[in-house]
């Protein structure tokens, strides 16, 4: 009898280019930010009302130079360098939450009241604790973020639906508002904080020590943690709240863990150097034009964005108008002002 010849055998697909051709891309972008970080790293420290050779800071950084050029990169520009990076990487990876936690494309840290929640709190330390340091500052800017971010929050969640993105953005203006009255209140009352409060508020780098880093970095892991175990919410959340629900994500726990961790990143960066504008709102439109939107790739691509912003402001500010130097905060408003033009732009040609 014929046997029956054994059925074909069909040939295994190919590997998915598509995904192949995204992670190199996505690697390869990953190693550029981080040498414009490592080359805003070299600016910040050789560039200055003081220029220092590259083979300068080396010798001051690694063999323990004596020289007057170390003695400025070690004292001034190393503590400057090291709140950049972690001011900048903080306000990127909370606005990078923010946007996906509230599906707006212009959100930022202020948009929950988390700036000016911070300034009421530095106002109230120099008007009333008789605080005059910036070490002292951060910890009264971090818990005026925190109680203007729990009341954002308290607000929105009552009701019918939660903490929507509307109700947020809405109670986070409302917080806001107040806050600002309350600051403008405190300083008309006490004019001699006026002065000393100016300074911290325009946002700036200069004058920070190492002993700000050592109060900024706890919380800034935390932070990064918190965002980092939300990521894949984060990428659900983007899809609409049913669709999340659908594929197993709670969205109560994904926006509970999304605030808090951009809460402490803003709350601690906007303590260390005041409130900086921008960075929370560009780094995350670049970050998903190089790498997607998946939070995976995006929140640490941020996290290198962010300095990198922020260190070239902060560079282009001292060699502005020299022997002056603009604040950072003011630099990151100049660059993100035309930004979020065209973003707006961009918005209406879509849409």
């Amino acid at each position: 009898m014929p046997t029956a010849a054994p059925p074909a055998t069909r040939p295994a697909p190919p590997p998915s280019r598509g995904r192949g051709a995204t992670l190199t891309r996505r690697f390869g972008w990953t190693a550029a930010a981080v040498a414009a970080l490592l080359v805003a790293v070299l600016l910040s420290l050789a560039v200055g009302a003081r220029t220092v050779a590259p083979a300068a800071v080396l010798d001051a950084l690694v063999h323990g130079g004596t020289g007057a050029d170390a003695v400025v990169v070690r004292r001034m520009r190393v503590p400057r360098t090291v709140i950049g990076v972690m001011v900048g990487a903080a306000l990127a990876l909370a606005g990078t939450a923010l946007q996906g936690i509230t599906r707006n494309p212009i959100a930022d840290p202020g948009i929950l009241g988390i700036s000016q929640g911070a300034s009421v709190g530095v106002v109230l330390a120099i008007a009333f604790a008789g605080v005059h340091t910036l070490n002292g500052y951060v910890w009264f800017a971090f818990a005026g973020a925190a109680l203007a971010s729990v009341a954002v929050y308290a607000i929105a969640s009552g009701g019918r639906g939660g903490a929507t993105p509307v109700k947020l953005a809405l109670a986070g203006a409302a917080i806001n508002a107040l806050l600002v009255s309350v600051t403008m209140a405190v300083l008309t009352t006490k004019a001699a904080a006026l002065d000393e409060f100016r300074f911290w508020n325009v946002g700036a780098l200069a004058g920070r020590d190492m002993g700000v880093v050592a109060q900024v970095w706890p919380f800034l892991l935390v932070g990064l943690v918190l965002l980092l175990s939300v990521a894949r919410g984060l990428d659900a959340l983007a899809l609409g709240e049913d669709v999340a629900r659908g594929l197993g994500q709670n969205v109560a726990v994904v926006r509970v863990m999304g605030d808090l961790g951009a809460t402490v990143l803003t709350g601690v960066a906007v303590a260390a150097a005041g409130p900086i504008a921008f960075i929370g709102l560009a780094v995350p439109h670049l970050a998903r034009a190089v790498v997607g939107s998946d939070h995976r790739w995006m929140l640490p691509m941020a996290a290198l964005l962010g300095p990198v912003m922020l260190l070239v402001a902060d560079v282009v500010g001292r060699v502005l108008f020299p022997p002056s130097e603009v604040p950072a905060g003011v630099m990151t408003a100049l660059i993100g002002v035309p930004f979020l033009v065209a973003l707006v732009r961009r918005k209406a040609v879509r849409a």
